[in-house]
């Protein structure tokens, strides 16, 4: 008994080499996410005056103000589009070359295009960036889903919240980095601007040196590949100790369980009855982080801070604080969701946001007439990036990760993914016109997603912390009104029940 207690106080522990996993892949491709989502957004002026100087010394003649808002709305929203195509790759990557072998080839689509975008005002040639973003779009479809996949298979059960939280954690520390980059003395200037673009390959180049000497997701190993030499050897470097056995034990029993659905498409996971509910769950949790307002209060938040009294030429700097906040926040989810679970998160930060569109429209209509209401307004901004950091953001891919088996799992998130970055652009598509025509009423949409987004996850979706995949699969089994049989092989699975048991 003794014995068994200490070993379940060692899988407490996070190890070096977890550690170092976890940090090398979400700085290598999470981080990179975060940076391309602000990286244009400071130099804005300075590209398109380059744009126009590119035109003109090519045709000879002033590009057309028209053309200039298509090229700058191709500039921003191939990003989103890349995202989306990324997302449609991972399944067939992650089951190719497995977890981490997808992120390693995942850097082609960082490497080359911050190559591009850094000799682009070399190359006078405004198509380089936007074929560029397109290619630093996929690559973050693919990280935003790899990296979440990876650490979930490689945490304990009893860290894969916290773990599962730090490739958001990062991609808060990217979009904070771009803005303190973006700063006007900094690189946000026109002779910047190609390097601060350019930056995005570094992390790419960390990740392609370092991430080779780190194992590959042991369940990766076994359940797919068959490997369970390879898998013990990985899960022993991950855990620290040479006891694996109960672990490799529930691996066989949820390959066991799912053996007659084989590795689903997208099409078989659509039509599976077990994973009905799964599925719904992760499409509303996507959509509803997306469509929830959070791109919406950044796009306001220029001209908040502005009638609030903030200078024109300081707003880069309420920006960058505006950012930290949303770090600080998201690091203070990493350390509590253990704690309070992976629901409770969710639903105070939906109820959260949902408040702060309310009062944001009340307030915008009034801050004309009340001196003290644009200071309201400035304060529904930081309220609402806290909610969304501590649930919003980054939960859903701890979720997504948890609610799904292997053999399902990479098809999931290429659904959650499509519908992540669909919804992206979507927002960057409609918003405008949205504005233009609701004005600070918009927020009164993006508050009642929040509230139908709320009133799911309360009713549906189960708490998962330290629970098994295998648990969590018998949870939802209940609600899509199925069985989930585990039929143990007699010459491997009982045996090593026994030695698991005999300790």
């Amino acid at each position: 008994m003794e014995k068994m207690g200490e070993r379940a106080e060692r899988k407490e522990r996070l190890t070096l080499v977890l550690a170092l996993a976890t940090l090398i892949s979400t700085f290598g491709s999470s981080f990179q996410y975060g940076y391309n989502v602000a990286v244009v957004n400071s130099p804005t002026p300075y590209m398109k005056m380059f744009y126009q100087r590119a035109y003109e010394l090519r045709y000879g003649a002033v590009m057309d103000s028209s053309l200039l808002t298509l090229l700058w709305s191709l500039t921003v929203s191939m990003y989103p589009l890349g995202g989306f195509f990324g997302s449609l790759m991972v399944g067939p990557l992650v089951n190719k070359l497995g977890r981490k072998g997808t992120l390693l080839f995942n850097n082609i689509f960082s490497i080359v295009p911050a190559i591009m975008m850094g000799l682009s005002e070399v190359a006078n040639s405004y198509e380089i960036v936007i074929i560029a973003r397109f290619l630093v779009g996929i690559c973050a479809g693919l990280s935003s889903n790899v990296v979440p996949m990876y650490l979930g298979e490689l945490a304990p059960k009893n860290l894969r919240g916290a773990i599962g939280i730090v490739p958001q954690l990062f991609i808060t520390i990217g979009i904070l980095t771009a803005q303190v980059f973006g700063i006007r003395y900094i690189l946000g200037n026109q002779e910047g601007w190609p390097i601060m673009l350019a930056l995005t390959g570094v992390p790419a180049v960390l990740e392609l040196l370092l991430l080779p000497f780190f194992p590959e997701s042991p369940r990766y190993l076994l359940i797919q590949k068959g490997d369970e030499h390879a898998a013990r050897k990985a899960l022993q470097r991950v855990r620290g100790w040479d006891d694996v056995d109960d672990e490799l034990c529930e691996m066989r029993e949820e390959d066991q369980s799912e053996r007659a659905e084989g590795r689903l498409s997208i099409l078989n996971l659509l039509s599976f009855r077990s994973l009905r509910w799964q599925l719904i769950s992760i499409i509303i949790m996507n959509m509803g982080q997306q469509l929830s307002g959070v791109n919406a209060i950044y796009y306001y938040a220029d001209s908040i801070f502005l009638s609030a009294g903030v200078k024109e030429n300081d707003i880069q700097f309420v920006t960058v604080g505006t950012g930290s906040v949303n770090v600080f926040m998201t690091v203070a989810a990493v350390f509590i969701v253990e704690a309070s679970g992976r629901k409770l998160l969710l639903l105070l930060g939906f109820a959260i946001c949902c408040v702060a569109c309310f009062v944001l429209t009340i307030a915008l209509n009034f801050q004309e007439g009340l001196s003290w209401m644009p200071y309201v307004s400035i304060a529904c901004v930081i309220i609402y990036v806290i909610g969304h950091a501590i649930g919003p953001s980054p939960i859903p891919y701890v979720i997504t990760t948890e609610i799904f088996r292997q053999s399902s799992r990479p098809a999931a998130f290429m659904v959650a993914g499509s519908v992540h970055w669909l919804s992206n652009f979507t927002v960057g598509l409609v918003f405008p016109y949205l504005e233009e025509g609701l004005g600070p009423y918009s927020f009164v949409i993006f508050g009642v997603i929040c509230f139908i987004t709320l009133v799911y996850i309360w009713a549906v979706i189960p708490e998962t912390k330290n629970k098994t995949f295998q648990g969590i699969s018998q949870l939802f089994a209940k609600r899509n009104r199925v069985d989930i049989k585990v039929e143990k092989a007699e010459s491997d699975t009982k045996e090593e029940w026994d030695k698991v048991t005999a300790f």
